[in-house]
This record gives C-alpha cells, sequence and structure tokens, in this order.
C-alpha cells in the first residue's frame, strides 16, 4: 500500500504561530522508535532535526520524496513522491496513517526552523530565534544515582549537540553539489567558515564540564568552550539560510558545440560541406 505524495512542503499558517508543544516531540520519538523496529539505523529524533536544517538550508529545494529514503532507510522500491508502507517491510512506516502523521508533525517542525531562521534576530535569545531540539545525554546520565551511572559507564555519550551536528552534516554529505563553494570569494570563504563551525560541533567536548545546560542546579555535563561553540554553530545556520538565498539556486551550464566552418564537413555525417548541408538552412 501507498501513501499520498510527500512533497508538499507547506503547512496552514495558523501553525507558524506557536511553538512545537513537547508532546509533538515525544509523538516524533514514539514513531522513529517504531521504525526501528523494522530498520535498526532509524535515527534518532536529534540527528532528524540538524538533517531538517541543512535542508532547510540547502542551495535546492529537495522534495521529500528524495530526502526521506536517505534519512530513514526506506525501500528502494519506493516510487518518487511516495513511501513504502509495508509493516512486513525492512525501512518502512507501518501503515499510510503512520507516515501521513509522521511528515505532518515533520513539517510544522519544518516551518517552525524555516520561520526562525527567516526572522531578523539579534540575539539567540530572542524568541523568534531558532532553537534546535538537543539533549545533554551526559547531563542526563550525570543525574543518574551512582548505581545506574556504574550500569552505564562502558556506554559512550554523545557531546552536548553532537548528534545534530552529525545530523546536518550528513545531509551536507548527501547532496556535495548543493552545498559546492560560489564563485564569489567573499561569500565561498563564508560558507566554508559556516560549515567549520558545525563540522567543530562533530567533535567530542574533551573540555572540564563546567556548565549545566537544562538545569541550574544540574551537575555540571558541557564545557564553557562547548555551549559557546554551540552558539556559534546556530549562527553558522543563519548564514548559510542567508548565503543561499541570496545567491539562489544554481544554474546549469549549457554548452554549445562550435559552429563548423563553411568549408568544412558538416557535423551530421552527411559528407558534405557544411556550406552545401545544414549550413545552407
Amino acid at each position: 500500500m501507498k501513501n499520498p505524495p510527500l512533497d508538499d512542503q507547506t503547512t496552514d499558517d495558523a501553525e507558524l504561530d506557536i511553538g512545537l508543544a513537547p508532546e509533538v516531540f515525544d509523538r516524533l520519538d514514539e514513531i522513529l522508535d517504531e521504525l526501528r523496529t523494522r530498520y535498526d539505523e532509524t535515527p534518532q529524533w536529534e540527528f532528524c532535526e540538524g538533517f531538517m536544517a541543512a535542508l532547510i538550508c540547502c542551495r535546492r529545494l529537495i522534495p521529500a520524496s528524495e530526502y526521506l529514503p536517505v534519512l530513514l532507510g526506506l525501500g528502494d522500491e519506493a516510487l518518487p513522491g511516495e513511501v513504502t508502507t509495508s509493516a512486513e517491510e525492512e525501512g518502512s512506516f507501518a501503515d499510510a496513517a503512520q507516515a501521513a502523521e509522521f511528515m505532518s508533525l515533520w513539517m510544522q517542525r519544518w516551518n517552525e526552523i524555516a520561520t526562525s531562521l527567516d526572522a531578523d534576530v539579534k540575539s539567540l535569545e530572542d524568541e523568534a530565534a531558532y532553537n534546535p531540539e538537543v539533549m545533554d545525554v551526559r547531563g542526563g546520565v550525570a543525574a543518574l544515582p551512582p548505581e545506574a551511572q556504574a550500569d552505564m559507564a562502558d556506554e559512550i555519550l554523545p557531546s552536548f549537540a553532537q548528534v545534530w551536528a552529525l545530523g546536518f552534516m550528513f545531509a551536507v554529505e548527501n547532496w556535495p553539489e548543493e552545498w559546492a563553494p560560489p564563485r564569489d570569494k567573499e561569500a565561498a570563504e563564508a560558507l566554508n567558515d559556516a560549515l567549520e563551525s558545525i563540522v567543530s560541533l562533530t567533535e567530542d567536548d574533551e573540555d572540564e564540564p563546567e556548565i549545566s545546560v537544562f538545569s541550574d542546579d544540574g551537575p555540571p555535563s558541557v564545557s564553557l568552550a562547548r555551549l559557546n561553540a554551540f552558539g556559534d554553530a546556530i549562527w553558522a545556520v543563519y548564514d548559510l539560510r542567508e548565503i543561499w538565498r541570496s545567491i539562489g539556486p544554481r544554474v546549469e551550464t549549457v554548452y554549445r558545440a562550435p559552429t563548423p566552418g563553411r568549408n568544412d564537413v558538416c557535423y551530421c555525417g552527411s559528407g558534405k560541406k557544411y556550406k552545401k548541408c545544414h549550413g545552407a538552412t
């Protein structure tokens, strides 16, 4: 069974006026968890959040039928504009209703991010500013009782915003032609600087923890340098959005074959001189 096309990347204006409720992200997590029962490489939402931000900043508007199979590992037999919905099939939604619900919630967040990135904000403290949905996994573990922490001693815990940055760069790496440096030297340097800010977050935070990001009295789990790098990365997303909006979509170069001389052999293969063949028309 197939669900309706997934390339309508718009929602009602009313959905843009309010931030998404925590329940929306909980539901997105639930759907991703269910998808993971059939495809164990289904990413966490934080990765999806970074991936989405990159798509919104991308030079070309990539349709959902193109990016969803890359992100969610949907089956190769998915038709353009459609997604397979066989519960027995690896890398698929359980049914059309689940696919439709996911896309509805996905597009609500898409439009919320796009609206934030298009807003004229002067500070990341502005309510209109883009606020990535990221987790402080290390902080959460540090707040657990000692026995629970001991059980997770061998776990590799991601640094703050690391998964978000990995999701962003995953999109960049899958559509490199859309992120190729522009000819303008100043714009190319700005593009490189912005991407480097995000790439820096894909690395581990090895500095001493100094801050609890989401709790005033929680155990320190994030270094000050990491928190500053996170802020730089958010501004970098704004820069990337503006760079491609100002330059516009790529224009394919059209190469024209040189016109033969009047006495040259005609390009059509007739054996006649060009002036007595196509050159005579």
